[in-house]
């Protein structure tokens, strides 16, 4: 038997509006197919049960997902209103259940007591382990899960529309905040219980919606484009598969010589010299004439390698 195809050293960032029921790693391996790339990775699950932004890596970008996770995040989602779920979305079973439904005025006033800093517990279907399992396993097994509240940042919130039943809400947060726990929380507060009945990610880090290329869009240029694989390695999809270097847009740049930039490709430190030296101490990006070279650290003056990026550069 020959080698299995690794595929292709394709790197940069598909901003992709996942469909409800697939799953992020169904995303991942579908955009791995269609761009033939040895390498991908996501930046954040999404549920099957939500749709929108999912922002998959390929090739050397894979080497920036952290920085992409780390970045504040936007979703519209509904709460529909009278009933609780043991999932806290419209997948799971029916726990509590109430008549009343809030009027607009009171979700309106009680919507900035979830601004800022806050404290949340996280779903029991959830991914956080507990002992060693995930709470959602055990959950599944009729186990009764207990996770300790964490502190999430809420950068705004806002209600777009309420029909009596349904509100529909955009939140921009921080890491680690868990949408289907603010429905239950507001539901809860406002004297009723709620639900997410429907989920959508507008927004991730440096992305926004305006980047956002659907799975249709990507399967139809793959098939009418003519050596798409290479096309694609040579970087002639400029607005579809995003530079490597736009997940580090809000980490400091640095610029190096090409002499400097031989020494750090091979794991080498280089001094910063000079008056022009810049005064970080901290995690940089680094390039040469344009070229990213790596993630590097600076500390007293000398700049360390840390994330190396061997990035194909075609004609």
């Amino acid at each position: 038997m020959g080698r299995r195809k690794k595929g292709l050293n394709t790197s940069g960032w598909i901003v992709f509006d996942k469909p409800l029921e697939m799953t992020s790693t169904q995303a991942v391996g579908k955009m791995k197919w269609l761009f033939n790339a040895n390498k991908a990775g996501h930046a954040g699950t999404l549920d099957p049960l939500a749709t929108g932004m999912l922002p998959i890596a390929l090739g050397e970008a894979t080497k920036t997902v952290p920085f992409v996770m780390d970045g504040e995040k936007v979703y519209r989602f509904d709460i529909s209103f009278g009933v609780e779920t043991n999932t806290d979305d419209r997948e799971g079973e029916a726990v509590k259940t109430s008549d009343h439904r809030p009027s607009q005025e009171e979700i309106l006033a009680i919507l900035p007591n979830y601004s800022g800093e806050i404290e949340q517990i996280p779903p029991a279907y959830c991914a956080i382990k507990i002992n060693g399992e995930r709470a959602y396993k055990l959950a599944r097994d009729g186990e009764d899960v207990e996770l300790e509240p964490r502190l999430v940042v809420i950068h705004d919130i806002e209600l777009v529309a309420y029909d009596g039943e349904t509100a529909t809400i955009e939140v921009e947060c921080g890491k680690g905040t868990y949408v289907r726990s603010l429905a239950r929380d507001i539901a809860r507060d406002l004297g009723t219980f709620g639900h997410v009945s429907s989920l959508r990610r507008l927004a991730v880090g440096p992305f926004d919606e305006n980047d956002m290329i659907s799975l249709a869009f990507l399967e139809e240029l793959r098939h009418k484009t003519p050596n798409f694989d290479q096309m694609a390695l040579n970087g002639h999809f400029e607005d579809i598969l995003l530079p490597v270097q736009t997940a580090l847009d809000d980490i400091p740049a640095l610029a190096v010589s090409r002499q400097d930039a031989v020494r750090l490709k091979r794991g080498q430190p280089v001094l910063l010299r000079g008056r022009d030296a810049p005064l970080i101490c901290d995690t940089v990006s680094v390039s040469s004439d344009g070229d990213l070279i790596a993630l590097g650290e600076v500390d007293k003056g000398m700049l360390k390698p840390k994330r190396i990026f061997n990035l194909f550069t075609g004609a």
